[in-house]
């Protein structure tokens, strides 16, 4: 289990302790947990979020060995992106839309409006169902695993089992000996007008608005093969990006079943109720 190293900011109910178990049985990986983040958070309920923390039942499993794919998958349906080391999901991706319609493409980013979905310093907010989770940066778990300066951090792992990092890596993705930089993404704002729904220029305030081209660091899926630390002979990994997508949006591999989301809170969780959106 993660040591408990800082106690979490006050909410409108006492919390209990952060847990998270992660076990490798044979080639799957699984990482129970609570979901209560290990760092300070932000108070909620909060303006733009008036939902309170809450401890789940998060039950993610993952290849321990995982394979990529020959091509970029997208999730099919709704689908937590990944798992932290402390057991907070990675969900970057909102149920937000333009005019309220999610059948119009036209998918709210938070990033580029944190205020009005109350996102504390640690990039996350809380679902309806209290799950806290990330969309971009989890500050509050790099800073509780010692930071990242001048070296690679594993922060988690995605649904397809590959493993997440800061955005830091090797300027040389095979020679761990070349120097530790910042990645770029590939991604850039779209220049042509908006062909439908809100219209406008491109500005990032929907996910739409962006489009992946050559000459980043990362590949569509925010990754690349690489050696790292816990892979010396190299793997497969995905960075978290201080730009778009920020936490990736595609698999590499394949996704397991566990992180879909079915009416619940990510990873398995039982709360009342049936799928709600995002807090607006």
């Amino acid at each position: 289990m993660l040591p408990l190293l800082a106690a979490l900011a006050a909410t409108s109910a006492p919390l209990e302790a952060p847990r998270v178990t992660i076990k490798v049985q044979g080639d799957v990986r699984t990482i129970e947990s609570n979901g209560l983040a290990n760092h300070p958070t932000g108070t909620f309920p909060a303006r733009g979020n008036p939902h309170a923390i809450g401890a789940q039942r998060h039950v993610f499993r993952m290849p321990a060995n995982p394979k990529p794919g020959a091509q970029f998958t997208r999730p099919s349906g709704p689908t937590t992106w990944g798992v932290a080391l402390n057991g907070v999901p990675f969900d970057p991706n909102t149920a937000e839309h333009w005019n309220n319609d999610r059948s119009n493409g036209w998918n709210l980013d938070l990033m580029a409006q944190p205020g009005r979905m109350g996102v504390d310093d640690s990039h996350a907010h809380v679902q309806p169902t209290g799950a806290y989770h990330y969309h971009a940066t989890p500050k509050g778990l790099v800073d509780a695993l010692g930071g990242d300066k001048g070296r690679l951090l594993l922060l988690g792992y995605a649904a397809d089992g590959f493993p997440v990092y800061s955005a830091n890596g090797h300027r040389d993705p095979k020679d761990p000996r070349s120097p530790v930089v910042a990645l770029r993404s590939g991604y850039r704002l779209k220049t042509a007008v908006r062909p439908d729904g809100p219209g406008g220029k491109p500005d990032g305030t929907y996910t739409a608005d962006w489009e992946w081209a050559p000459g980043g660091d990362l590949d569509e899926a925010n990754g690349r093969f690489e050696v790292t630390p816990e892979h010396p002979n190299g793997t497969y990994a995905y960075h978290i990006t201080d730009t778009f997508p920020y936490i990736p949006r595609l698999f590499r591999g394949t996704p397991d079943p566990s992180f879909r989301k079915q009416g619940g809170p990510p990873g398995g969780g039982r709360r009342p109720g049936g799928p709600r959106p995002e807090p607006r």
